[in-house]
């Protein structure tokens, strides 16, 4: 059996589809296909949970009918029973009209959730129309996790169970990524961009053969092509390569996915649903480490640098004060550093969480931020590198270690 994972961009409209039931005609039907929200419909119900949020009543609604028009639209191009999809927008209805009671990032998963059951609705039906044999399943009801919402932490033995009985080699299985459930039936989510993980999840609990992710690139590149106009395919990548990259934030992989790949032994591949027989990238158990400069940006950073209010230095206790605010706020650390007297980090900023940690770091520290900057980050890395990723730029901060060099930037002009 194979995993496929299609990611948003490739189901952005009746023609991706087609397209992806074209790939899955193609690549034999013995799959589990693993599909992403619609082009930018977790945006936009983001944007709905803010307004209900907020009880903002008319944005809210106005918000709510541009997810259900566009979705509308993908399908009147289609054909199809899509009696499935009608209902998931009366359960966001109803959701709706009931005041908010639930924490802010538990509102966010029963919302955003909804993202990946209408895409996989919509293909499902499609797929069954056009002769596919196929099996709609609800991965809220296979992947276990505890209530940490927005970074729901995997159950692997509970998961593993009820995927070995859903996941059959009888039909192509549809299931969404992203998403699961506590053991008391609240959704949960996985973190941002997780499909990715949901697909390796699936492969680790039912032993597949490999790993397939879709995407609108050539494979794996050394550099975003956003922002380089000469980039190149990586063909091959270990698993520890992949890792690294996906660590630092490569976009192209969710930095979760490879280990429990690893793990069993199942080949990663990144290939591209415009051209599906091209060969893209595989990550594998392959002694060659890479070699190819690979490079990582990450806009909207904020440096953060904390100091003792009193004459205490930066040691044991106030790292571990430091670590506990931040596992509390949900914000993750992107680059640490410490001298005796200080400690900077450099985070996503975010607004829904970094203004609340702002506030709770002040209470022990002296904290001073710069927002609006740019992380970079080089993989096997050299001084003409460095040099390249810096014209027109002011550097704050450089970190280097043997094999890869992070540069907190601002824009000179």
């Amino acid at each position: 059996m194979k995993v496929f994972k299609f990611g948003g961009a490739s189901v952005k409209d009746a023609a991706g589809v087609r397209n992806l039931a074209e790939i899955v005609r193609a690549q034999g039907q013995n799959a589990v296909v693993v599909v992403s929200a619609m082009g930018k419909t977790t945006n936009a119900l983001e944007d709905v949970v803010r307004a209900y949020v907020n009880q903002q009543t008319a944005d809210l609604q106005s918000r709510v009918q541009a997810v259900r028009t566009y979705h509308q639209t993908i399908m009147e191009e289609l054909t199809g029973d899509f009696t499935l999809v009608e209902q998931t927008f009366d359960h966001l209805d109803n959701y709706l009209k009931q005041p908010p009671s639930a924490p802010f990032d538990e509102v966010y998963d029963q919302i955003v959730s909804l993202g990946e059951i209408l895409s996989t609705q919509i293909v499902a039906a499609y797929l069954t129309q056009t002769g596919v044999p196929t099996r709609w399943v609800d991965a809220r009801q296979l992947i276990r996790t505890d209530s940490t919402f927005r970074e729901g932490q995997v159950d692997w033995s509970e998961t593993s169970q009820r995927i070995a009985k859903a996941v059959t080699p009888d039909a192509v299985t549809i299931t969404q990524g992203f998403i699961g459930q506590t053991a008391d039936g609240r959704t949960t989510t996985l973190g941002r961009e997780g499909s990715d993980y949901t697909a390796a999840i699936f492969a680790h609990c039912s032993d597949a053969e490999s790993v397939t992710i879709w995407k609108d690139v050539p494979g794996v590149l050394n550099a975003d092509p956003k922002w380089f106009d000469e980039t190149v395919l990586l063909q091959k990548l270990t698993y520890q390569d992949a890792i690294e990259l996906a660590y630092y934030g490569a976009t192209v992989i969710h930095p979760k996915t490879i280990k429990p790949l690893q793990n069993k032994g199942i080949p990663l591949y990144v290939r591209s649903f415009i051209q599906p027989e091209a060969q893209g990238t595989a990550i594998g158990n392959y002694e060659q480490h890479l070699t190819t400069p690979s490079f990582i940006f990450k806009v909207n950073q904020m440096l953060i640098s904390l100091h003792p209010y009193d004459f205490s230095f930066i040691a044991e206790d106030n790292l571990s004060r430091i670590f506990g605010r931040f596992a509390q706020a949900g914000v993750k650390i992107n680059l640490m550093q410490n001298t005796a007297i200080s400690f900077s980090v450099v985070v996503d900023d975010n607004p829904d969480r970094v203004p609340t940690l702002l506030e709770q770091l002040k209470k022990d520290f002296r904290v001073s931020y710069n927002a609006g900057l740019e992380l970079i980050t080089i993989r096997y890395y050299n001084q003409s590198t460095i040099d390249r990723v810096l014209v027109n730029k002011n550097l704050l901060l450089e970190q280097k270690s043997r094999y890869t060099v992070q540069l907190v930037v601002r824009d000179l002009g």
